[in-house]
C-alpha cells in the first residue's frame, strides 16, 4: 500500500497520528499558466534568470519523488506519461495523481481575461490514458461563481466525471477554490458561502461516491474548523495560492495541521523556493509537529547557505507572515 493510502485510511478511522499529515507537491500548472508554470533559475542575487525547459521542469519532478518525503505527486497527464515512461513510480511510495479537469478558471495565459467571466467547465485529460499509465488518481475542480446556471453546469460536469470514474475505477479528489470578484460576495461572505458549497456538493453522494481527500483554499481558522467539525469523515485539505514568504508556507502548513485539516497539496510555494526539497523537509518536519514555522525559517536559510545559495529575501523578511489570513492566528 502506498503512504497516501495508509495515511487516509488511519485518518478516517479516527486514528491520525503524527507523521501522518499528508504532504503533497502540485506540478500541474502547465494547464493553467502553461509556458510560465515551469519556473526559472535563479541569477545573481536571487533574481530570477532564464526560464526553465519542459526537459528541466520534469527533472523537478523525477527530482522531489526520489527524495521520497512528500506523499503525492500531482501533475498533467503529459507530464505523468513522460516520467512514468522512465519508470520514476515503479519502487516509489510516492502517489502519482493527474490534474483530472481543467475549468477555465484555471486558464493563466499571459494578457488572458478568463477571470473576468463566470467558469466553463472543461476536461482534456483521458482517465482511461490515466489508468493505462498506471494512475488511478485524479484531481477534479468543482468551481462555483455564484451563478446559477454557472453553478448548476459545473456541478452536470461533476457527476458526468464521476460516473466515467466509476466506470473506470479512478478515485478522485475535489478541489473548490474561492469565488472571484465576478461573483458578488463580500470578502466575509466568501469562507461561509465555500463551506455550504462543499457541504451541497457531496449531500448527494454516497460514501463510495466520495473524494478521497478536499482541497481548498485556506480561509482561516473558523472556516476550517467549521468544516472539520461538521463532518469528520472529510479529509480536509488546502491549496497553496500565490508564493509568499517561506514563513507563509511553513505556517499555512502549521495551521492547517492545528485547525483540523490533514494535508497540503502545494504548488507556486514549493516550484519557486530557492531549494524546494530543502523547503518540502521542513515543511515535513513542521507539519509533523518537530519544529515551530519561525525556527524552521531559520534551518532553510541555514540549508540555503550550506548550498551556497542567494536567498530571495533576507532572514529577518522571509521570517514575516505577510499573508493576512495567517497573520491573525500566527
Amino acid at each position: 500500500m502506498l503512504r497516501l493510502d495508509e495515511k487516509l485510511s488511519r485518518i478516517r478511522h479516527g486514528a491520525y497520528r503524527a507523521g501522518d499529515f499528508i504532504l503533497g507537491d502540485a506540478r500541474d500548472g502547465d494547464l493553467a499558466r502553461a509556458m510560465l508554470a515551469v519556473g526559472h533559475h535563479f541569477g545573481p542575487g536571487g533574481a530570477p534568470g532564464r526560464p526553465r525547459s519542459r526537459a528541466e521542469f520534469l527533472a523537478t519532478v523525477q527530482q522531489m519523488v526520489e527524495q521520497d518525503v512528500i506523499d503525492l505527486m500531482l501533475t498533467s497527464l503529459s507530464s505523468l506519461e513522460v516520467v512514468q515512461g522512465r519508470g520514476l513510480y515503479d519502487t516509489s511510495r510516492v502517489t502519482p495523481a493527474i490534474r483530472a479537469n481543467d475549468n477555465t478558471d484555471h486558464w493563466q495565459f499571459r494578457g488572458a481575461r478568463y477571470d473576468r467571466e463566470p467558469p466553463r467547465p472543461f476536461r482534456s485529460s483521458s482517465l482511461s490514458e490515466a489508468r493505462r499509465l498506471g494512475c488511478d488518481l485524479g484531481l477534479y475542480g468543482l468551481s462555483f461563481s455564484n451563478d446559477r446556471d454557472a453553478d448548476l453546469l459545473a456541478l452536470r460536469h461533476y457527476a458526468e466525471f464521476r460516473e466515467d470514474a466509476r466506470r473506470r475505477r479512478f478515485r478522485h479528489a475535489l478541489e473548490v477554490g474561492n469565488p472571484g470578484p465576478a461573483s458578488g460576495l463580500a470578502p466575509d461572505q466568501v469562507a461561509g458561502f465555500v463551506n455550504d458549497a462543499v457541504i451541497r456538493a457531496l449531500a448527494g453522494l454516497t460514501s463510495r461516491e466520495r473524494p478521497e481527500f478536499l482541497r481548498l483554499t485556506y480561509n482561516g481558522p473558523a472556516a476550517l474548523e467549521e468544516l472539520a467539525s461538521f463532518d469528520p469523515s472529510l479529509v480536509l485539505g488546502v491549496q497553496g495560492g500565490a508564493a509568499g514568504t517561506t514563513r507563509d508556507a511553513l505556517e499555512l502548513v502549521a495551521q492547517t495541521e492545528r485547525f483540523g485539516g490533514r494535508l497540503a497539496l502545494l504548488g507556486r510555494r514549493i516550484a519557486q523556493a530557492e531549494d524546494p526539497r530543502a523547503l518540502v523537509s521542513l515543511l515535513r518536519a513542521v507539519a509533523d509537529g518537530a519544529v515551530p514555522s519561525a525556527e524552521a525559517v531559520r534551518a532553510y536559510h541555514g540549508a540555503l547557505q550550506g548550498r551556497g545559495l542567494t536567498p530571495l529575501r533576507p532572514l529577518d523578511m522571509d521570517s514575516q507572515v505577510t499573508d493576512p489570513v495567517l497573520r491573525a492566528a500566527a
